[in-house]
């Protein structure tokens, strides 16, 4: 026992012993890289002693670059109320004109009565081969109509169509119907999807974009209020149309359908600009190459509306006149909008994922196996650039949310921003697109015997710094 009792007082003697030899050498051998620390000024620094949180870089890819050009929007002489010109899948605005003044769009609203029908087929809750019994309220709505009676039975397709292509008042009501159970539920739908879609001024009263004037008496709502849908949200409305259900052309491009076999005429498409029209003869002059969509409109308050999609070399564009005095001149002011934009413009890729930006490489980590992590933004940068454009004329401002990071970082992780934008003489709106900044890979955390020795070094970086102050 006595001598076990003498071996295990030694023993906290001999580790003591131990632990001093290795603090020795630690020291000594930090003191190297403390040395050469001091040498390159004491460059190294820690999260805590910066005190800013965001961090801000503008430049130019080429500062020399002169800024690119295209034909001004007076150069058009547009006769309309309002109007926009916007690439879908960057959403940029190519042309603007009062295009945020909330004007009554007639029968354009039927768009947002289309976008729900179609999700709603996408959801599951309706059939294309749906039979839907036509109620009192549809029966009796006014303006443009396919005069279907109460009790008559249709499928949602056909009314669809005629909605579509006709602009039938009574078939929107219909369907409008049997998605919610009155029209009064349905605008309550249309509104909260406008909201959703960031249309700002948009306001529906009804399906259809009748004036509540002309609504059936019993079916009017309470309060005096309009439908209204600036120029800007009508493009919105279009964008969703296109990018969530692009098989919306099978139907806009109908140039004539016979809902009823009875009927003595067809159904004739309203879009006198359809491509297909080049071989008509009465719309042969206002065909357009690409043209696919999308919605016309008439009231005495609205005049002549219309909202149209066309698609050449790959690239789409969306225009909207509103105002416009006869059925014929707002598909004359439409294409102006669509040459503008087919003449000048190319969708071009400015800044693909992975890219690193200049002043913001990388970021400190706390804690971790390496001491900084490269950022990178998280996906593509495309702008609508003038026609051999090189994009030299790029800025952007990147924002930091924090000065370092804690290990351990996840692959992805968003640390910050940055806004890319692209000034063009001539056009009125700076484009604008924001990516995040991320991690470009995994940091695990580091053992503590590395984070001590890196203590120790950071205790003789600053120990040298405050001697070389003292000078």
């Amino acid at each position: 026992m006595k001598f076990k009792l003498a071996k295990s007082k030694k023993r906290p003697i001999v580790q003591r012993t131990i632990a001093s030899v290795m603090l020795m050498n630690i020291l000594c051998f930090s003191a190297v890289p403390a040395v050469m620390a001091f040498a390159e000024s004491s460059t190294v620094a820690t999260a805590d002693k910066q005190e800013a949180t965001t961090k801000t870089t503008t430049s130019a890819k080429d500062k020399s670059a002169k800024k690119d050009k295209v034909p001004a929007m007076d150069t058009l002489g547009l006769q309309v109320r309002s109007a926009v010109l916007m690439e879908p899948t960057t959403g940029q605005v190519l042309l603007s004109l009062n295009s945020d003044n909330a004007l009554p769009p007639a029968s354009m609203t039927k768009m947002m009565t289309e976008y729900i029908v179609q999700h709603e087929i996408k959801q599951g809750n309706l059939s294309w081969d749906t039979v839907v019994t036509v109620k009192e309220n549809a029966a009796s709505s006014g303006g443009s109509k396919i005069f279907l009676a109460e009790g008559d039975q249709h499928t949602v397709e056909e009314l669809y169509i005629a909605m579509a292509v006709g602009s039938a008042n009574d078939a929107a009501v219909a369907l409008a119907e049997q998605i919610a159970g009155s029209e009064e539920e349905f605008v309550k739908i249309m509104n909260d999807n406008a909201k959703r879609m960031g249309m700002k001024t948009a306001h529906f009263i009804n399906a259809t974009g009748l004036p509540r004037s002309l609504m059936p008496k019993n079916y009017r709502p309470a309060t005096e209020e309009e439908t209204v849908m600036s120029a800007m949200d009508t493009a919105k409305l279009v964008k969703f149309i296109v990018e969530e259900h692009p098989e919306f052309s099978k139907y806009t491009t109908i140039q004539s359908y016979k809902f009823r076999e009875r009927d003595k005429d067809p159904i004739v498409n309203l879009n006198w600009m359809l491509e297909a029209n080049k071989d008509v003869t009465n719309f042969r002059s206002f065909a357009y190459e690409g043209l696919d969509g999308m919605k016309t409109g008439f009231t005495e308050e609205a005049l002549n509306t219309f909202a149209g999609t066309a698609k050449r070399d790959g690239m789409r564009l969306i225009s909207v006149v509103m105002g416009a005095e006869t059925k014929a001149s707002r598909f004359t002011e439409t294409r102006k909008l669509l040459d503008y934009g087919f003449n000048n413009f190319e969708i071009k890729k400015v800044v693909d994922a992975n890219t690193v930006v200049e002043g913001v490489e990388t970021i400190d980590v706390k804690k971790g196996k390496d001491t900084k992590v490269k950022l990178v933004t998280n996906k593509d940068v495309s702008f609508m650039l003038p026609k051999g454009s090189d994009g030299s004329n790029l800025k952007f401002e990147a924002k930091l949310d924090s000065t370092s990071l804690t290990a351990p970082v996840k692959k992805g992780t968003k640390v910050g921003t940055v806004t890319y934008t692209y000034e063009i003489e001539g056009m009125k709106n700076v484009q604008k697109a924001t990516v995040d900044l991320v991690t470009y890979e995994d940091t695990e955390k580091a053992g503590w015997f590395k984070l001590f020795l890196r203590a120790i070094q950071q205790f003789f970086v600053d120990l040298f710094e405050s001697i070389k102050n003292l000078f």
